[in-house]
């Protein structure tokens, strides 16, 4: 008979051994440009439209910007592009996917924003690009360093409009920002297929991957022992719930990484002014591209209702 004590021994090594592997799959960032996701290498949508994005890349390249690092709550050093179009104007704080690349995530969003005559922070989360840290944590930390960067904004440029926007893990970041204290100069949120919760987006791609469904009790035990945080702790469904600030969500309905259902789901969910855009054939990420025209009218005129109400605000105060 094997001693009781060898049992538990093997027990706790399969259950280090797990963590360890799911943390390195689902959470480790290599960093720099080695972290892009793959993801896009399979979306045919994205391929058949690559040029469009790479056109938009080029001119986000090409226009001027400035380098800025702050550290954040935890004393991580973040980076961020700061594109200055005029004084005074709203600004975009934007936070790209999972294991993303912030030029390509928000090529898009960005030529909305400096058309618009706005001004953009396209920031590189924790873990991607020129930040610091090995850790992605799908929203957790990074709704954190998300409202670092919101008092960044405030301090350097006082008391103006500020749009938080979001890709994927961006939309849900931003989305997740919704239950904290923020400032009130957060005007709107603007989330481009954003996931649910955490839990639901890894549970959902373990699934598409043949992965049994007890493997999320390993991502839980990897995050905790290698990550230092709870997937659990957050979602984008429950932070919604408490939110008073406008939110438009567009998403593709032939999205097949974060289905559509996930931004049905926050739309639902969320107690404050809330609008919610499909577009048809669009894959993960792709809604603009796909069709401009209705994502920039959808855009354009959220934009305009959050900076109206805020201006009829500041007036009742005079």
């Amino acid at each position: 008979m094997i001693p009781v004590f060898i049992i538990l021994g093997v027990l706790a090594l399969v259950v280090i051994l797990g963590g360890l592997y799911a943390y390195n799959q689902a959470f480790y960032a290599k960093g720099g440009k080695k972290n892009i996701s793959g993801y896009f290498e399979k979306n045919t949508c994205y391929q058949r439209l690559k040029d469009v994005v790479d056109d938009l890349i080029k001119n986000m390249e090409n226009d001027k910007y400035e380098d800025v690092y702050i550290k954040s709550y935890d004393g991580t050093r973040l980076y961020a592009r700061y594109y200055h179009t005029k004084d005074n104007a709203p600004v975009h704080i934007m936070l790209h996917g999972y294991k993303g690349n912030a030029l390509r995530d928000m090529c898009g969003g960005y030529r909305l924003a400096r058309d618009m005559g706005h001004n953009v922070l396209v920031v590189d989360h924790r873990g991607c690009g020129k930040s610091c840290g090995r850790t992605i944590t799908f929203g957790i930390k990074e709704r954190r360093d998300a409202l670092c960067w919101i008092n960044y904004i405030c301090s350097r440029f006082g008391d103006v409009p500020i749009f938080m926007v979001g890709v994927s893990m961006g939309a849900a970041t931003s989305l997740m920002v919704t239950d904290m204290d923020i400032p009130k100069n957060v005007v709107g949120i603007i989330a481009d297929c954003p996931y649910s919760s955490p839990k639901e987006v890894i549970t959902k791609v373990c699934g598409d991957m043949g992965m049994p469904r007890f493997i999320y009790a390993f991502v839980v035990i990897g995050a905790m022992l290698y990550g230092g945080f709870l997937p659990n702790s957050a979602s984008a469904v429950k932070s919604v719930q408490n939110s008073k600030v406008p939110i438009l969500i567009l998403h593709g309905d032939a999205d097949a990484f974060v289905p559509f259902s996930m931004a049905e789901a926050i739309y639902k969910s969320a107690s404050s002014e809330k609008y919610l855009y499909s577009f048809e054939g669009a894959d993960h990420g792709m809604s603009y591209m796909v069709d401009p025209e209705k994502y920039t009218a959808a855009v354009n005129e959220f934009a305009q209702k959050c900076l109206n109400y805020r201006h009829s605000v500041d007036e009742n105060k005079i």
